[in-house]
């Protein structure tokens, strides 16, 4: 059975602050979703949060970048918006950026990961979500998973995986795209993904089946908008088991809580905390930035799930390590590396202290 993996997240509210979703906006989605499943659009769906982005998830036979589909997920976000300004919260409707849907909702916002496949005899998903981050911080996170023997061992011991994989990568700023094979352009890859405020990677597939393994939101609201809108808060898909890496090895990247960009107004370096699902309400200046994981097995498009995968203890050390690392980064304040170097502080405030103080600069001769 040929299946559509949907995720659709949008910023329409924040409750208190930027940190949490208000229940009543995920069961205000619920209904919409009902209607759309009883309807027969979609095969099925769930309703979540990541810290205060809502999140849809939907499975249909629609194919990716179905206009039905993504208009279910604008006016979803639309209704919800309503509620979200009734009670007064923080940032409602933020992340849509036109008053009226044209399609697609790719470019307007909302950020968007699917993926069209054939359903296997098992099929297991992970959704990563994640808050008060930008998009390529999925990089290393992916690399590690499709690409690092050190991480994943099916590289090495699994002849289904001896292959590799094609990284389809975007450079975000020229809106262009490459493909990388691996292992043998590993390095040529690492030039462009090391650098991921620019170039995120986008998809993943299986070089020897062609069947897709990953695919991820690379949309920047600030690109889009043209100023600071809010953090982009990406998500990501990765199917496991088989010909793809096992799901313990799609975790283990984050046991080490990267650096990511994001946190307060999107213009700080900080960790990225692997939490529970009820831990993803960054408070603490605004974060520091969260990541969760809902596993689901797929069963003729029913979301069999999720499992909040972690929820698990052996991730305490990587959560503490994040906490320290805030501690640290923290202490710098309004110095880099903490605060964002220039070039990536041109769509805050800064354009505007530039333009008021420009004509107080005078040569060094």
């Amino acid at each position: 059975m040929k299946i559509t993996l949907s995720v659709i997240k949008a910023d329409i509210g924040g409750y208190v602050g930027h940190s949490e979703s208000h229940p009543d906006l995920l069961a205000q989605a619920d209904v919409c979703l009902t209607k759309a499943k009883r309807d027969g659009l979609l095969a099925d769906y769930h309703v979540t949060k990541c810290g205060d982005d809502l999140q849809l998830v939907m499975t249909h036979e629609e194919g990716e970048d179905s206009e039905q589909v993504h208009q279910l997920a604008w006016d979803t976000f639309c209704e919800c918006t309503e509620m979200a300004k009734k009670l007064k919260l923080y940032g409602a409707g933020q992340d849509l950026l036109s008053d009226a849907f044209s399609g697609n909702v790719r470019g307007m916002g909302p950020g968007v990961a699917e993926m069209e496949f054939e359903e296997r005899t098992s099929e297991p998903v992970i959704l990563f979500m994640a808050d008060k981050t930008s998009s390529g911080a999925w990089n290393m996170p992916l690399y590690k998973m499709f690409a690092d023997p050190f991480n994943t061992i099916g590289l090495v011991i699994a002849e289904s995986m001896h292959q590799g994989f094609a990284f389809e990568v975007h450079d975000i700023k020229a809106g262009k795209k490459i493909i990388f094979n691996t292992p043998e352009e590993i390095y040529d890859l690492l030039v462009f993904i090391g650098a991921p405020s620019h170039y995120m990677i986008k998809s993943i597939y299986h070089r020897g089946s062609g069947n897709i393994a990953a695919a991820s939101s690379t949309q920047k609201l600030a690109l889009i908008h043209g100023r600071y809108v809010g953090k982009d808060d990406p998500v990501c898909i990765v199917r496991c088991q088989g010909e793809f890496p096992a799901v313990g090895e799609v975790l283990e990247p984050f046991s080490f809580p990267l650096l990511v960009q994001g946190w307060m107004r999107g213009s700080h370096h900080g960790p990225l905390m692997p939490v529970a699902l009820k831990d993803s309400t960054p408070s603490r200046f605004d974060g520091p930035p969260r990541v969760i994981a809902l596993g689901f097995q797929l069963a003729n498009g029913a979301l069999v799930g999720p499992r909040d995968m972690f929820e698990d203890v052996s991730f305490d050390n990587a959560r503490q390590q994040a906490k320290n690392a805030s501690d640290y980064l923290r202490a710098h304040g309004p110095f880099e590396p903490h605060r964002l170097p220039l070039d990536e502080m041109e769509y805050t405030t800064m354009p505007q202290v530039m333009k008021k103080l420009a004509n107080r600069f005078t040569s060094l001769d």
